[in-house]
């Protein structure tokens, strides 16, 4: 199997079905090297949150190498740099990112032989940094006040200034390219092959690639799903109806000329910067979304904590917001409809953000008790 192949739902898709794969090489091939590993996710039954009469589905993304659905993004950055001849053997790579693109730009500049240059708000976890420096590449703060605009314009500058690679991953056409050539053919090819009618298709937005190139693909291949876009109450840009200011960077058009008037810091990390990226517009404007529900950054870390608890899924504070916006879904939608929602990341990368606030280190009372049961130790 390729990165470019296809998923399916197979048997875990039917409660009661068998479980597991249909032989030992089912879900087990072997690669040339680790980026060939990217994609292929697999769709997994959400079986106690869900209100009866509806079936959901996630799309869990944190199966990708690097645990997000930013493998992609990175993998389709370097190809498209490779292809025009921009990245050549040695290249530095400069970009902003919130983590997740920078962790998976490490990896795939690692397996390259690129240098990364990452350059990142001190306001997201320091898990993330360490990653990306264990990966190899050099990780630049900027100050938290600054937000996502702050760092894209460091990640500017010093492309202008050491003439480096810009991955651009806001506003390159490659972003929504390759979910429309992978992520969407995925996901219509997983439910064809369980003859389920896919009625809606949920996700929120980060640079919009998720959002823009899956919808292009299901407005072609799945006319009637309904598409739903998702983003943060407190950052209410996309339904501010405001549009986003625009400049001109080393010769490109699309960045943003500065921070979005509605935007507030929020907890949902890797959703919303402070701007509207261009690859998210493009998808406005064909008016790719049906809907767009906005989703509290509570309600978000509650659902991800209910996912890990009930469903044994963990994924980070965007899965639960993308989760609690088909939750809503779900109970509008008529008996016997399907829904899918994107679940973005691992929670592995939140263990020191408000998502494991109440997640102790030590002993709680009722462990320190169940402790003391037997004598080793006490």
């Amino acid at each position: 199997a390729s990165a470019m192949g296809i998923c399916t739902t197979r048997e875990a898709a039917t409660p009661g079905g068998s479980s597991g794969p249909a032989s030992l090489t089912d879900r087990c091939n072997v690669y040339a090297d680790i980026t060939k590993t990217i994609g292929q996710t697999p769709i997994v039954r959400i079986n106690k949150l869900a209100p009866e009469g509806v079936q959901l589905f996630v799309k869990l993304e944190y199966f990708n190498p690097l645990s997000s659905v930013k493998d992609r993004l990175a993998l389709a950055i370097i190809e498209a740099g490779e292809k025009s001849g921009e990245l050549k053997p040695g290249s530095t790579v400069v970009e902003a990112t919130s983590g997740n693109t920078g962790i998976a730009l490490a990896m795939v500049c690692a397996q390259r032989d690129y240098k990364l240059v990452v350059v990142m708000a001190a306001s997201f976890s320091i898990e993330r940094r360490k990653i990306m420096r264990a990966l190899g590449a050099k990780v630049l703060i900027t100050p938290a006040p600054l937000g996502g605009t702050g760092m894209v314009k460091k990640a500017e500058e010093l492309a202008e200034k050491h003439g480096w690679y810009l991955a651009r991953q806001f506003e390159t056409e490659a972003n929504a390219e390759f979910h429309k050539r992978t992520t969407g053919p995925e996901i219509v090819a997983a439910f064809q092959d369980r003859k389920l009618k896919l009625d809606y298709w949920v996700t929120g937005y980060g640079t919009g690639g998720t959002f823009t190139g899956v919808g292009e693909h299901l407005r072609i291949a799945s006319p009637s799903t309904k598409i739903i876009l998702s983003e943060p109450k407190g950052a209410p840009l996309v339904t501010s109806g405001k549009e986003q200011e625009r400049k001109e960077v080393l010769g490109k058009f699309g960045a943003p000329a500065g921070a979005h008037p509605d935007w507030k810091p929020h907890p949902i990390q890797g959703w919303t910067p402070n701007f509207i990226p261009k690859v998210c517009e493009d998808g406005l404007k064909q008016k790719l979304h049906d809907e767009v529900i906005l989703v509290d950054g509570k309600e978000a870390i509650e659902t991800s904590m209910q996912l890990a608890r009930k469903e044994g899924i963990f994924c980070g504070i965007s899965g639960g917001a993308t989760v609690w916006t088909a939750l809503e879904v779900c109970k509008k939608a008529p008996k016997g409809s399907t829904v899918l929602a994107m679940v973005a990341d691992t929670a592995e990368r939140y263990l020191s953000t408000p998502l494991f606030e109440t997640i102790e280190a030590e002993m709680n009372e009722e462990e320190k008790k169940m402790f003391e049961t037997t004598p080793l130790g006490v």
